[in-house]
């Protein structure tokens, strides 16, 4: 890729283009249009005249322009969209160009963040409209068409089918420092340079691989005391040491999750990120409704409030019924659908003795499988659509809940029919053997070797057309642009569509799964936790390659937690407590009798031990550190003396002048 390099007046150096837009190609064969008339070369000098760098490139199969924007460019932006940024006095103000020593850095010097910048430049290239009054003929090859007022230019030209796509571009300066210290860093083991993963992601991104990081470091704890127990005969003390392994899991999972949360606020104050930060235009509204001159407060009718306030608390408890609705349908549809189906397969695999048959069955099963998930995330993002949900992330969270409900059932329901109602612990450890090693094993080559295997098939179609085009089959090698070679790469995308989520969904996905099958089942397979420990150290470096080498760039997303995952892990705490107390009465109760005997009724006592560790814990350790909270209220301080001196100004000004 060509990079440019650009001194802004503020010593900050601009380097790198950061978009690409694919064009359709023209047929060479056709005349050459005049400059006024090509869409192309309109878009080209427009996008110029907003003050981006433009660069057109011929690929094989497609033309592309790739974009640079200098800081100036991007701050007149990021002016017009008011995008609030954090000051050096702790106030959240609208960031303004002319006063751009007020706004604080973020980690690695820059200005703006990757997602602020992406969000410039869609305003950019999207905001370049037909100024004026009247209408613009375009042509691209043989079609023609109009350009109309107040119409976006970008938009008319994929309406047309002249721009195929836009995308954002790797930087290859910085993707090859990062996989040289971080995809390819083995060495380290979980260390990950999570700020400038953040700088070059964007939040979503590196919150993930920071909890990714810090679960891998802390399930090395529970991985050795599992490795204890499978290596070492306590004798007469091995009965006692799997309640004592289970007290000690169902505690370090709890304040694991409640260390996260100190280490997201961490984060989130270092990344300038808040909370609330899909609200922001919310925000923005009742602060102009707060600024209205009084009269005009005092001359609306109190009948107008409240009718604004029943309309919405129509609209909340509408939108709750919708929400009830549609999880009443998911759920429903996985009792009368998935359930006998996962338990036919569970019986089957049960009662079948050869092992081949054994495996037809599971590979016949994992077909049928992930064909009805897929339905069933379908399904579930048509009735999200319907839901009335106040922002992106809120429909992403509906839309979370309602598919894991669906690989919830797909990946326990069996499990559960080996372990209770057969008691059978052998196949039990079988199944999580298979489950925690063959099945994650083959996962990853698949999430690596399935995106190659598609960029070399585009890759390969590309050439051959080219060279059918020249008229020859062999002969001279086809040079493939950077930028088309990333076009040619597979998005970041969900398994279930890329309407709310991205493919930080799969791989969620594939940590709560793994949570649930190691605390859920600990104590018949204590040794559960270190075939997840080589895993995840595993997996952050495939998931680090992947987004590097194998994928599109992905488009950034600000979200300022892990969102509703937390709370399906919370949820596998607590179903890991039940469980493993019915897995030590199974343990203990050998004969079926489920007698209330001395020890058994020790079991009981300890799961309503645990659960008020569970929700004891969860209040015992601060989830926002000290440091934290200081630096905080420290800058509420100041923001309120600010507020309070203008004030007071204004106030004696008005005085002064009456």
């Amino acid at each position: 890729m060509v990079v440019v390099v650009e001194m802004n007046g503020h010593g900050e150096e601009q380097t790198g283009f950061e978009i690409g837009i694919v064009v359709a190609k023209k047929n060479s064969k056709e005349e050459r249009v005049d400059y006024e008339e090509d869409s192309v070369d309109v878009l080209v000098s427009q996008m110029k005249k907003v003050g981006l760098i433009v660069e057109r490139v011929v690929g094989l199969a497609e033309e592309f322009i790739k974009v640079a924007a200098p800081l100036e460019t991007l701050g007149r932006a990021a002016a017009e969209l008011e995008i609030k940024k954090l000051t050096y006095i702790g106030m959240e103000l609208r960031f303004e160009w002319e006063e751009i020593e007020a706004f604080v850095r973020q980690p690695d010097g820059s200005l703006f963040s990757w997602c602020e910048r992406f969000r410039c430049f869609n305003h950019l290239i999207y905001g370049i409209v037909n100024k004026t009054d009247s209408v613009i003929a375009l042509r691209f090859d043989n079609q023609e068409f109009c350009w109309k007022p107040g119409e976006s230019l970008l938009k008319r030209l994929e309406t047309e089918g002249v721009v195929k796509h836009v995308f954002p571009l790797h930087d290859e300066i910085r993707r090859k420092q990062l996989l040289r210290t971080w995809a390819l860093n083995w060495l380290d083991f979980t260390w990950q340079p999570i700020d400038e993963i953040y700088s070059y992601f964007g939040t979503k991104v590196a919150t993930y691989f920071a909890f990714l990081g810090m679960y891998t470091r802390w399930i090395i704890f529970p991985a050795g005391f599992g490795l204890i127990l499978q290596l070492i005969d306590f004798g007469p003390w091995q009965l006692f040491m799997l309640p004592i392994f289970f007290i000690f899991l169902i505690s370090w999972a709890v304040l694991f999750f409640q260390f996260w949360k100190r280490k997201n606020s961490a984060l989130l104050y270092r990344w300038q990120t808040s909370v609330g930060a899909d609200q922001g235009c919310k925000f923005a509204d009742s602060e102009r409704s707060s600024a209205m001159p009084r009269e005009e407060l005092i001359k609306k009718p109190i009948v107008d409030k409240t009718k604004e306030k029943e309309a919405l608390r129509r609209a909340e408890w509408f939108g709750h019924l919708l929400r009830f609705r549609n999880d009443a349908m998911v759920i429903m549809s996985i009792i009368c659908l998935q359930l006998p189906f996962e338990l036919a397969y569970a019986h089957l695999y049960e009662v079948m003795e050869s092992d081949i048959l054994k495996f037809g069955l599971t590979a016949i099963y994992l077909f049928a499988i992930q064909y009805l998930t897929r339905i069933g995330g379908k399904v579930s993002v048509r009735l999200i659509k319907y839901e009335n949900n106040g922002s992106s992330e809120s429909r992403a969270d509906s839309l979370v809940y309602k598919v894991f409900g669906l690989y919830f059932m797909q990946s326990y329901i069996g499990v559960f029919y080996h372990a209770l109602l057969h008691r059978n612990f052998k196949t039990l450890r079988q199944v999580l053997i298979q489950r925690l090693i063959v099945s994650q094993v083959f996962e990853n080559l698949l999430e690596n070797s399935i995106p190659y295997l598609k960029y070399s098939y585009k890759k390969y179609r590309a050439v051959r057309k080219k060279k059918h085009e020249n008229g020859f089959s062999t002969g001279r090698s086809q040079v493939i642009p950077r930028v088309e070679k990333e076009y040619l790469k597979p998005a970041y995308s969900a398994s279930i569509g890329e309407e709310l989520e991205d493919g930080l969904f799969d791989d969620f996905l594939e940590l709560a799964l793994q949570f649930g099958m190691i605390m859920m089942f600990a104590c018949a397979f204590p040794l559960a936790f270190s075939f997840a420990a080589l895993n995840n150290i595993t997996e952050i470096r495939t998931d680090a390659l992947k987004l590097l080498v194998m994928l599109k760039r992905p488009v950034p997303r600000n979200a300022a937690t892990i969102g509703a995952w937390l709370n399906i892990f919370q949820f596998l705490i607590v179903m890991s407590i039940c469980t493993n107390c019915v897995l030590l009465v199974c343990l203990y109760d050998e004969e079926g009798k489920w007698k209330i005997e001395p020890g058994l009724a020790a079991i009981l006592i300890m799961e309503h031990v645990l659960l008020m560790i569970k929700f004891g814990f969860s209040h015992f350790v601060p989830e926002e550190p000290a440091w934290v909270k200081a630096n905080r209220v420290k800058n509420a301080a100041q923001a309120q003396n600010v507020c309070s001196r203008q004030l007071l100004r204004s106030i004696s000004g008005e005085k002064k002048m009456e």
